[in-house]
């Protein structure tokens, strides 16, 4: 139903596709050349005849395995690409709003959990929440200036504005939580949706600054652009929106781009990214690097019944400030509390495929399961993460998970694993800083 504007082009390129909220998202790119997607043939119904020769189809088909799908070596390759080179993933189907207006400041500061009114151009990665604490939505919120043109990269407004981006498979229930809030609290903000009229390609690996230089017309220097940054920049002539961000635990930047201007510019940095080894990568590869490094999934990681605490996202929290939020009195008393359960992160040495609910055992008790798994291939082991209780009803501490032995068991085989309270992949961040 929703297609943006480099669709056909990655399609050409072998791009096998996932559906979110109605859009065709890169899943992953075939080597063997472009599979067309036919019409859809109502398995044979109302008259038609059955699609032959589905070629598509029959790679679609072949994933729905237990075992480690054929493609995993592609997967493994785009893995690796951005991991030591540079790849190129088309995120479009991000919603994309703006909120403005004489309240903004005011919604901004009750709506998000973290501090997002920072200086103009600065990017803050920030939770929603419910007045139980749980997460409604993770995201990014950008302070931006008021534009002077009808572009959709700089609607014109007046007081504070903010550029919120948020992946698309969740949203419209983003978009109905701030409405919901706007209008419960009578804050006189308008929330615009732009989804539609801009793309978003995003460029990460520790090439990436290499190529960009030359597209972008702008310093990509680390004291000229920091991470948690963005600019209005041309690219290859066009006006976009680039933001230092990483969703892969890489040097990178985000351009988002109007979508008239997104065939040329896609196809600018592919033509810059040849010599520095590109690839095009989809949101298979993206699930694996994100899960490498520990960054969460809305929906997996985060639901509504999880606090920010819990899913060790404190930082995203601006509690130690006087300002109040959605959400702030069930934190307060949750730190006071302490914490219940929490958020680990699992490595099984086995090459094993593990797709989340799989038990998770410590000392042979059971204490939660997986809520998301996937393998890392900079690692080379299987990981998952899930949410672990204390048996006897007591807190979670640090010292709870390191003292334990546990296992996880995947279709009734136990596999040892190893508990990690920080990422196994670069711990300290360095990367994304562009220190390799």
């Amino acid at each position: 139903m929703r297609t943006d504007p480099i669709h056909k082009l990655l399609q050409d390129q072998g791009c096998v596709f996932q559906e979110r909220h109605g859009w065709e998202r890169p899943g992953w790119f075939h080597p063997e050349g472009p599979a067309p997607v036919l019409d859809y043939d109502y398995y044979g119904a109302y008259g038609l005849s059955k699609n032959a020769d589905y070629k598509y189809n029959d790679l679609l088909g072949k994933e729905y395995t237990f075992s480690f799908p054929p493609h995993h070596h592609v997967i493994k390759q785009e893995c690796l690409t951005c991991r030591n080179a540079v790849a190129v993933f088309d995120m479009s189907y991000f919603g994309k709003f703006y909120l403005v207006g004489p309240d903004s400041k005011k919604a901004a500061d009750w709506l998000f959990s973290a501090d997002v009114n920072k200086t103009l151009g600065s990017t803050v990665y920030t939770c929603m929440l419910n007045k139980r604490g749980g997460a409604e939505s993770d995201l990014t919120v950008s302070r931006i200036e008021p534009g002077s043109s009808h572009s959709p990269l700089a609607p014109e407004f007046e007081g504070d504005g903010y550029y919120l981006a948020i992946g698309g498979g969740v949203a419209q229930q983003n978009w109905c939580h701030i409405q919901t809030v706007l209008q419960n609290e009578g804050l006189r903000c308008q929330l615009l949706d732009h989804s539609d009229d801009m793309g978003m390609i995003s460029i990460q690996g520790p090439k990436s600054r290499d190529l960009l230089k030359e597209v972008l017309d702008a310093d990509l220097s680390n004291e000229s652009f920091p991470f948690s940054t963005h600019k209005l920049v041309k690219a290859a002539g066009h006006q976009v929106r680039a933001m230092r961000l990483s969703f892969v635990g890489e040097l990178g930047w985000e351009l988002h781009v109007p979508r008239d201007s997104c065939v040329p510019v896609y196809q600018a940095v592919m033509a810059a990214g040849a010599k520095y080894g590109v690839c095009n990568a989809g949101y298979r590869a993206i699930d694996s690097l994100s899960i490498e490094k520990g960054y969460r999934h809305w929906h997996a990681d985060l639901r509504p019944d999880d606090t920010p605490l819990e899913a060790g996202l404190a930082f995203t929290c601006k509690l130690k400030s006087s300002i109040p939020f959605l959400g702030r009195e069930a934190l307060e008393a949750q730190r006071k509390q302490g914490l219940r359960r929490r958020l680990v992160c699992f490595t099984v040495a086995e090459k094993v495929p593990m797709f989340g609910l799989e038990a998770v055992f410590r000392n042979g008790e059971p204490v939660g399961h997986v809520r998301r798994s996937d393998f890392g291939f900079a690692i080379d082991k299987t990981i998952a993460y899930g949410y672990i209780r204390n048996p006897d009803g007591g807190v979670v501490s640090p010292d709870f998970v390191r003292s334990g032995e546990f296992t996880l068991e995947r279709m009734g085989v136990v596999y040892e694993a190893t508990a990690h309270l920080k990422s196994p992949f670069d711990p300290e961040n360095k990367r994304v800083r562009g220190i390799y």
